[in-house]
C-alpha cells in the first residue's frame, strides 16, 4: 500500500467519523430543529465578526512569527508569502490531517527557496511550541475549575476505563489477547531495529538533520523574548476569538474566562479526530456547555457558529491566497512545485 493509498483511507476514515457525529449531533436536536434556525437568526453577528478578525490575527501572527524560526538557519520568508502559505496550510487541513504542513512548506520552498526540510523542521518547532502552550492552558484550566475537571474525568474516563478493566478481569481470554498484542509488537520493534537504524542514514538522513537544524532554531533566536510574546499573543487570540463569540447568543452570553478555558482546550483536542474538527468539535463543545448548565438550543448553535465562521474564514482566505501566490510570486511562476 502506498502513501497516496494510505493518506486517502485515512481521510475516508476521520471524515466518516466527522460525518457520523454530524448526524449524531443534528438527530439529537432535529425535533427543535425551528428554534436553532430561529437561534441563529437573532444571533449577535457583530460578535460573530469581531472574532473571525481576532482569528485572522492570530493567523498574521502564527506567520509573521515564522521568520524568527526560520533566521537561525539562514532563510526568510517573505510576510506575504508567509501569510499565503499559513492560510493555504489551514485550507488544506480540511481536506487531509497534516497535509496543510506539506502545503505551508512546499509553498516557502518554491516561492522563498526554504529547502523544504528546514521548513518542515521549523513548522514541527511551532507544533512543539504550541503543545506547551496547550500545556500551559491545560493547568490554567485545571487551577480555574479543578471540581468541575475532576467530576467530567470521573464521568467521561475513570468509570468507563474501570468497567473496560473489569470486563477483561472477568473474561481471562481478552485478558491473554492483550498481553499477547503488546509482546508481538515489542518482539517485532526489537527484530527490525537494525532497518530503522539504516533509515536513519542516507537520504532519510539527511532530512532528519534537515528536521534537527529546523528544531534547533528556537536556541539560536535572537530576539527570544518577541518569539516568547508572539507565541503566547496567537493563543491569546484564539482565546479572545472564541470568548467574544459568547455574547452573539443570549444562552452563552453569561459564560466567563475559566469557561473559555475549557472549552478552547477540549475544543483543541477535539480538532485531531476528523478533518478540521468537523463533528467532533462541535460535539465535544456541545456537552462541555450542556455540563455548564447551558440550555440545549445555545449548546448545539454556539459551537456551529464558531467552527462554521472559522470555517469560512479559512476556505475564503486559503483559496484567494492560492490565486495571489503565484501572481505576487511571477519571478518564481516557471519553478515546478
Amino acid at each position: 500500500m502506498n502513501k497516496s493509498t494510505k493518506s486517502i483511507i485515512q481521510f475516508i476514515v476521520l471524515l466518516g467519523v466527522g460525518i457520523l457525529l454530524v448526524w449524531l449531533s443534528f438527530r439529537s436536536v432535529w425535533t427543535e430543529k425551528e428554534k436553532i434556525l430561529d437561534s441563529f437568526k437573532s444571533a449577535n453577528y457583530f460578535w460573530v465578526g469581531i472574532s473571525v478578525l481576532i482569528a485572522f490575527l492570530s493567523h498574521f501572527l502564527r506567520a509573521y512569527r515564522w521568520n524568527y524560526l526560520l533566521k537561525p538557519a539562514g532563510y526568510s520568508v517573505k510576510p506575504a508569502n508567509a501569510l499565503g502559505a499559513v492560510l493555504v496550510g489551514y485550507f488544506a487541513n480540511y481536506g487531509l490531517p497534516r497535509m496543510g504542513e506539506i502545503t505551508r512548506c512546499t509553498l516557502v520552498t518554491k516561492y522563498d527557496d526554504v529547502p523544504f526540510e528546514v521548513a518542515l523542521g521549523t513548522v514541527i518547532t511551532e507544533r512543539i511550541v504550541d503543545m506547551l502552550l496547550l500545556i500551559v492552558i491545560f493547568f490554567l484550566t485545571l487551577f480555574a475549575q479543578f471540581s468541575q475537571l475532576k467530576e467530567l474525568t470521573v464521568t467521561y474516563l475513570y468509570d468507563p476505563l474501570m468497567l473496560k478493566l473489569n470486563g477483561i478481569s472477568e473474561h481471562p481470554t481478552k485478558f491473554i489477547i492483550l498481553i499477547s498484542v503488546l509482546l508481538v509488537a515489542a518482539i517485532t520493534l526489537f527484530l527490525i531495529r537494525k532497518k530503522i537504524s539504516g533509515l536513519l542514514k542516507g537520504k532519510f538522513g539527511n532530512i532528519i538533520k534537515g528536521f534537527g537544524k529546523g528544531l534547533s532554531s528556537v536556541k539560536d533566536i535572537d530576539k527570544k523574548f518577541q518569539f516568547i510574546a508572539l507565541s503566547f499573543a496567537i493563543w491569546a487570540s484564539y482565546f479572545y476569538s472564541l470568548y467574544f463569540c459568547f455574547f452573539a447568543f443570549e444562552g452563552t452570553s453569561n459564560l466567563g474566562h475559566s469557561e473559555c478555558l475549557a472549552i478552547l482546550l477540549f475544543g483543541t483536542l477535539g480538532v485531531v479526530f476528523s478533518p478540521g474538527g468537523l463533528g467532533a468539535y462541535p460535539a465535544i463543545v456541545t456537552a462541555l456547555l450542556t455540563y455548564y448548565g447551558i440550555e440545549q438550543i445555545s449548546a448545539f448553535s454556539f459551537p456551529w457558529m464558531t467552527w462554521t465562521s472559522q470555517f469560512i474564514l479559512i476556505v475564503v482566505l486559503g483559496l484567494l491566497s492560492l490565486i495571489l501566490l503565484p501572481i505576487i510570486n511571477k519571478s518564481k511562476a516557471n519553478v515546478v512545485s
